[in-house]
């Protein structure tokens, strides 16, 4: 897969200003989630499978709650789940932080899109259309598992022996956007330009230059906050301050898991010192009963040392 852009580690603060932070829950469903912008969608899904899939044209948006099919099943709740006028399947997910099993939930939500389309009461030979993950992650994946300059990443299931595609109807894509690192002025294609839109926008006080394209236009009017009715902006501002309450939950545990890792390491540290100062104050009460002319074994008696110990002092 070819990567987008070359880009360096970045990290994202809080923002408040003119327009909405599309990392908020409220922000992301304004911009991609409401059938008045789903020309935004549209654009957004084309830059980022542009040269992977045929253009998309239109899409419907489809229930985006889906429950289990007994009682008492799982439900999976989507930011954007739609479909193509080619019957391609879209779930489009904004994830603020890393979770511990964020790729069981990707998965698990996936299967959702491929079950539903299942015919119920007829004949049905098996047919799937395509179904599509977009992840637009507010972190990057743990261990390096990916090179600092590699945001986009296309999963697909592969023959492990040949590394061919075996089945191409099921892909996730995912966005690692603390990675993206790029300027206005280096914007380029497409998918650079919403790429900082979306790590951008909340920090941004006029539309760039470069974002002279109409979808853009449009962006930036949907996303002003003094458009949205007193409703509107109360929801946005209470979906802004739960995003901020959990940065900042995230970032105590974090740097409490630092404190307590420091206070652990500098206790250890103690602790190892406190016990070498002992052993050399041993030894040298040894040396000096060696000097006085106490026997091997006197020595070995009052400080605990071995014979071959006390021999080489």
């Amino acid at each position: 897969m070819q990567k987008q852009c070359k880009t360096k580690k970045g990290d994202r603060k809080m923002d408040s200003g003119r327009y909405i932070n599309p990392y908020t829950d409220f922000g992301f469903k304004k911009l991609f989630g409401t059938e008045m912008n789903k020309d935004l969608l549209i654009s957004f899904l084309n830059a980022l499978f542009n040269g992977r899939k045929q253009e998309i044209l239109d899409v419907q948006y489809l229930n985006a709650e889906n429950l289990g099919e007994g009682y008492g099943d799982r439900r999976a709740v989507f930011d954007v789940y739609c479909m193509s006028s080619d019957g391609s399947r879209f779930i489009v997910e904004m994830q603020k932080a890393e979770q511990e099993y964020f790729k069981d939930r990707s998965i698990y939500y996936s299967t959702f899109a491929i079950r539903e389309q299942a015919m119920k009461g007829k004949e049905w030979n098996y047919h799937l259309d395509d179904v599509y993950t977009v992840g637009v992650l507010n972190f990057v994946f743990p261990n390096g598992e990916y090179a600092s300059d590699s945001l986009c990443h296309e999963i697909k299931l592969k023959d492990v022996e040949d590394n061919h595609v075996f089945y191409d109807k099921l892909t996730f894509l995912y966005l690692e956007m603390p990675k993206f690192t790029k300027t206005e002025d280096e914007l380029e294609t497409m998918f650079d330009k919403w790429m900082f839109v979306l790590h951008n926008l909340g920090r941004l006080l006029d539309r760039p230059k470069a974002l002279q394209d109409r979808v853009f236009q449009k962006l930036f009017d949907q996303a002003e906050i003094a458009r949205y009715s007193e409703s509107e902006r109360r929801q946005y501002f209470e979906s802004q301050k739960e995003y901020w309450d959990y940065y900042s939950t995230m970032q105590t545990a974090l740097n409490k898991g630092l404190a307590q890792g420091l206070a652990k390491g500098l206790a250890k540290g103690l602790a190892k010192g406190r016990a070498e100062g002992k052993a050399e104050a041993i030894r040298e009460n040894a040396r000096r009963m060696k000097t006085d002319g106490l026997s091997v074994e006197q020595i070995a008696k009052y400080t605990g040392l071995t014979l071959d110990e006390i021999d080489s002092l």
